[in-house]
Formats: C-alpha cells, sequence, structure tokens
C-alpha cells in the first residue's frame, strides 16, 4: 500500500492539498501575517491577482505576477485568496503577500444557501475593497473562481479590471468581470468572452523554458526512475482523480511486466495499493507534484485529466498526453483537450472508459510506440503558447497606464 508520506511531493490541477498554512482574514487581529510583504499604497505599481481555489487558477496568476516582475522589477504583486484554498500554501512559497477575503461559492443548484448569497457578496465585496485601499491597488488581474467576483466587484468603477479566461467556456464570474474590464483575454477562441483576445495560458518559467531532453536524467533520478525505461506519468489533478488511481493501480503488473516506469501523482487525500514486480523500473507513487516541471521531462507520455493548466502545460513542453476529462461542471474539460487532440498530440478516453484493461490495451502500447510518441510530442508543441505570461503582463501594465 502507498499512502500519502510515500515518495517526493508533487503538483497538479482541481484542489486542496493535505497540509496548509493558515492565515487571518485580511480585516482580522493578525492580519499582518496575511499580508507578508504588501507595502501601503504610494510605492511604485500595485498589481492585484485574484486567482484562488484551485491550481488552475493559482498557477496562471502567479506565472503572471512572475512576468509583471520580469518586465517592471520594481512592481509589487498582491495576491487575493481564502484561507481554505490552494492558495494560501501555493502563494506564500512563491514569495507573493496574500491577503485573505472571504469565499464567495456559487451553489449549482437552488438551495438555502442561494438566499444566502447576496449577504456574502456584499461583505466579501466590502473587505476586498478596504484591500485594494490598503494595498494602493492599481490595477486587477482575474482568473475566475470565488476570489475572482468580489474581486471584480470591488475594483468596478474604482480600479482598472483586466481578466484572463483559461477554460474553453467562460465561468459566471469572468462573465462578469468581462463586462467592464479593461482587456479581456483567453486562452483558446470562443470562450464565451465577447472581444477577448487569444493568448493562451500563462505559465510558470520554470515550464515555458523547459528542454525535456536535456533535463530527464536529472528529472528521473529527482524522483527515483529508472533512467533508461519508457515512462508514464499520470496525474490527477491537486486531489488526484479516482478513476486514474483505479485504473493505472490495476495496470500497474503489466506496466511493470512490460518495462515501462511509473510516475503516479495520486492525490493528497487518497492511496493507491501497487504490487511491486521484482527486477522491473519502480512504480513511484507520490501525492502531489511541487517539481511538475521535472514530472514533464521524466515522462514520455502523460495520462491526466485534461484541466486548462495540464493541457496548456502539456502543449507548451511538448508532452503527448491521453486526456481524460472530469466528467462533470459544463463540458469544459473535454473542451480543453479538444486542440490537443486534434492537432494529432493527444488521445481522448472518457472518464467511464478507462479501466484496467483500457490502461493495457491503449496507453500500455502507446508508452512504447517511441516512432508514434516522437510524432505526438511534435504535434503538441505545435498547440502551445509559451509567450502567455509576458503577453498578458504587457496587456495589465498598458490597463494600469504604464
Amino acid at each position: 500500500m502507498v499512502g500519502p508520506a510515500a515518495g517526493p511531493t508533487g503538483r497538479s490541477d482541481q484542489h486542496g492539498a493535505d497540509e496548509t498554512v493558515r492565515f487571518t482574514p485580511a480585516n482580522g487581529p493578525a492580519a499582518s501575517a496575511a499580508r507578508g510583504s504588501a507595502q501601503p499604497a504610494g510605492r511604485g505599481l500595485c498589481v492585484v491577482v485574484a486567482g484562488g481555489g484551485t491550481a488552475g487558477h493559482i498557477e496562471p496568476a502567479l506565472a503572471l505576477a512572475d512576468a509583471v516582475r520580469r518586465l517592471m522589477p520594481e512592481a509589487r504583486v498582491v495576491a487575493l485568496g481564502t484561507e481554505r484554498g490552494l492558495e494560501s500554501r501555493l502563494v506564500p512559497a512563491r514569495g507573493y503577500p496574500l491577503e485573505l477575503i472571504p469565499p464567495v461559492p456559487m451553489p449549482r443548484k437552488p438551495s438555502p444557501d442561494l438566499l444566502k448569497l447576496p449577504l456574502r457578496v456584499r461583505s466579501a465585496v466590502r473587505d476586498t475593497r478596504a484591500v485594494l485601499a490598503r494595498v494602493g491597488a492599481d490595477v486587477v488581474v482575474g482568473f475566475g473562481g470565488y476570489v475572482s467576483l468580489p474581486a471584480y466587484l470591488a475594483a468596478r468603477g474604482r480600479v482598472p479590471i483586466v481578466v484572463h479566461e483559461a477554460n474553453a467556456r467562460a465561468g459566471l464570474a469572468n462573465k462578469v468581470g468581462a463586462r467592464f474590464a479593461a482587456a479581456v483575454a483567453a486562452a483558446v477562441p470562443d470562450s464565451g468572452l465577447p472581444d477577448a483576445k487569444v493568448i493562451g495560458i500563462p505559465l510558470r518559467h520554470s515550464i515555458t523554458s523547459l528542454d525535456r531532453r536535456a533535463l530527464r536524467a536529472e528529472a528521473r533520478a529527482h524522483f527515483g526512475l529508472h533512467p533508461d525505461a519508457p515512462t508514464l506519468l499520470i496525474s490527477g489533478g491537486s486531489q488526484g482523480a479516482r478513476t486514474l488511481n483505479t485504473a493505472v493501480s490495476g495496470a500497474a503488473g503489466a506496466l511493470s511486466r512490460a518495462g515501462i516506469g511509473v510516475l503516479h501523482a495520486y492525490g493528497p487525500k487518497n492511496t493507491v495499493a501497487v504490487q511491486s514486480v521484482p527486477g522491473t523500473p519502480p512504480y513511484v507513487a507520490v501525492p502531489y507534484l511541487e517539481r511538475m516541471d521535472l514530472a514533464l521531462a521524466a515522462a514520455d507520455l502523460i495520462l491526466c485529466r485534461s484541466g486548462a493548466m495540464t493541457v496548456a502545460e502539456v502543449s507548451a513542453v511538448g508532452l503527448p498526453a491521453v486526456f481524460v476529462p472530469l466528467p462533470h461542471g459544463n463540458g469544459e474539460q473535454a473542451l480543453n483537450a479538444v486542440p490537443v487532440v486534434d492537432a494529432g498530440g493527444g488521445l481522448l478516453i472518457p472518464d467511464g472508459e478507462l479501466t484496467a484493461q483500457r490502461v493495457i490495451d491503449t496507453v500500455l502500447p502507446l508508452v512504447l510506440d517511441q516512432g508514434r510518441l516522437a510524432a505526438m510530442a511534435g504535434a503538441t508543441a505545435g498547440s502551445g503558447h509559451r509567450e502567455a505570461a509576458d503577453v498578458l503582463a504587457t496587456m495589465v501594465l498598458r490597463a494600469a497606464g504604464r
């Protein structure tokens, strides 16, 4: 049995982690802990990024923050988030101050929570407006989710707004924000946001500058993988994906006997059971991939969900992919994968069809087919946007009058 303590830690694309750094809300008695290095108004350009909850919202916000600092080193970047979101760990780890505001989750169905929504929105907007004033915000950049909505409403008429939509279908928060934004960007065409500039998804520099071949030996040594064996990476998101975990762990013996190494990010709240086969490449299971760059460099093929961030990363580095879209929401994960699949860089397997036998019949032979993987890698890289962070940073600075 492989559990949460096994192996090095790791990263992905939906929710949460097993350990978080707890901060007090922005207007509470320990607000200075949350504010970190945030400086008062009047000390140069201040960019506020709002993208909390999941890594799919947080990582583009942090990539944008890095790009702003590359273009304007003296700029300050402050992140908005909530205490329960993944940002409470990821943002401080990247060296940016985090200001906490009350979450405003949108009920998907009629419920008593829907009646409380106006009060929650009003309270969150009030607290967010106070944060923007205190840090001296010059521009607010939102990436969707329940952190962005109060940020847009608090900034409206006071601070310029820039909206970025990562998914193939825009969410409610970004649809609201786009109505009074100074600039709107999207990862793909036809996102549902009018007049959006298509730029791709901002990615961290360690991904956009990644040379998978040059880093492969270091990457495999980092995770304890076989240095030469064909290697499959499994990533089900920040929380992992039960469908992927069950199917791949069920096929573990067949993968090992075929000489395939496995790096499996199963999610911090999950466990996977694998039977090791003596004398075969290791099956390395980790809860979360902190070094996603090394994971991408170590792999020949990735089996993954098709969250917007994951699709953008594998496209940027040219890693062939087998996508298993999350079967919930409004179908955006399947749509996210379409450009890569249509270009020939990936395959798509519906969630209900992914079984251990499907892994053995479809994924296993693909990992071993180096010729096909090389062709897929070229097609995948051709669909990526490595420059998105710098393009968005330029749009943000322009909106702020810089």
